[in-house]
């Protein structure tokens, strides 16, 4: 690891790409996690330069192998559209970087089999962005489950859509491996692997759109025991992330588990009673916890964990049996 983060200074972040995905998540939860925003890497000098002076980042580098390369940062986010995740990402832990790579890990599963080859070989820390898990959201729900609130869990309904109006957003390219199931309907299967576990079975439909991609996505994962993930996820309407859990005596409704801001709530409904409603006392950019752990990880304070050798092979193979009922 590069010498700032050692003896108590704050992590570098440094950001390869250019995309618009750091600019209301990942830059605000680095300083609020009091990490530096210290470099971002572009193909275009004069755009990553005007990204830089826009967004407060300390430099703006020519190429985003220069990037891997600078001593003057201690981690990278990758940032760039899934079909370049996992050749920059391969190159960052080859060359000993810790890596925070947007999700999904990658576009296809051979290419996610691919990264983690390397992470494990290498030993390089790599963490993929499905940041709610660390979040005090989801340790609630993990409580309330604890204290069996609403039962033996058995069904999670979960949806993630918003609107994209723009036809050249990278998202509605199948070259760059955009599509609604890659860029959202990731978070449902992502949650339902939190509580479940591996999938046995996977079935989806989906309406095509785009240049090639699935503009909507609806379908199933089943679990051991006859348990059920119910997944919509899409890019043609407004922004919603409401979630379901439902157990044999009761259920718990989230209003956006994967970035909630303030006043996202956690609602326990019991088959019998009153429902109880939880709000937390403070609000900080979703990527905030994660980001934390990851300078705690760096300066030597805390045990890696949710690292993507334990947790992406499973969504990706989800994604991949979900996209092979079209």
């Amino acid at each position: 690891m590069s010498a700032g983060g050692a003896g108590g200074s704050r992590i570098r972040w440094g950001i390869v790409g250019t995309a618009n995905t750091a600019r209301p998540q990942l830059l605000p939860a680095v300083r609020a996690a009091g990490g530096v925003p210290a470099a971002v890497a572009g193909r275009d000098p004069a755009r990553t330069e005007q990204y830089a002076q826009e967004h407060g980042v300390e430099r703006a580098l020519s190429g985003y192998q220069s990037l891997i390369e600078d001593p003057a940062v201690d981690a990278l986010y990758i940032a760039l559209p899934n079909s370049m995740h996992a050749e920059w990402t391969i190159r960052a832990l080859e060359a000993g970087r810790p890596v925070l790579c947007e999700k999904p890990l990658t576009g296809v599963l051979a290419d996610t089999e691919r990264v983690l080859e390397v992470a494990n070989r290498t030993g390089t820390l790599l963490w993929e962005a499905f940041v709610f898990p660390f979040n005090e959201h989801m340790a609630h729900v993990k409580g309330l489950l604890a204290e069996d609130a609403i039962g033996e869990l058995r069904e999670i309904q979960s949806g993630f859509h918003f609107r994209v109006s723009r036809p050249e957003n990278i998202r509605m390219s199948a070259e760059l491996q955009g599509g609604a199931l890659r860029d959202v309907g990731c978070y449902p299967v992502r949650l339902a692997q939190e509580f479940f576990g591996a999938h046995t079975s996977a079935w989806s439909a989906c309406e095509p759109g785009g240049s090639g991609i699935d503009i909507d996505t609806w379908g199933s994962l089943g679990y051991s025991d006859g348990r059920r993930l119910l997944l919509s996820c899409g890019m043609r309407r407004s922004y919603d992330t409401f979630s379901r859990l439902i157990g044999a005596t009761g259920q718990i409704s989230l209003s956006n588990p994967f970035h909630p801001g303030a006043g996202d709530q956690v609602t326990v409904q019991p088959s019998r009673g009153e429902p109880a409603v939880w709000t937390p006392s403070a609000s900080e950019p979703s990527f905030t916890a994660a980001i934390r752990h990851i300078n705690a990880v760096l300066a030597g304070q805390e045990p890696a964990r949710l690292l993507a050798v334990e947790t992406s092979w499973e969504t990706a193979s989800a994604l991949h049996d979900l996209a092979a009922s079209w």
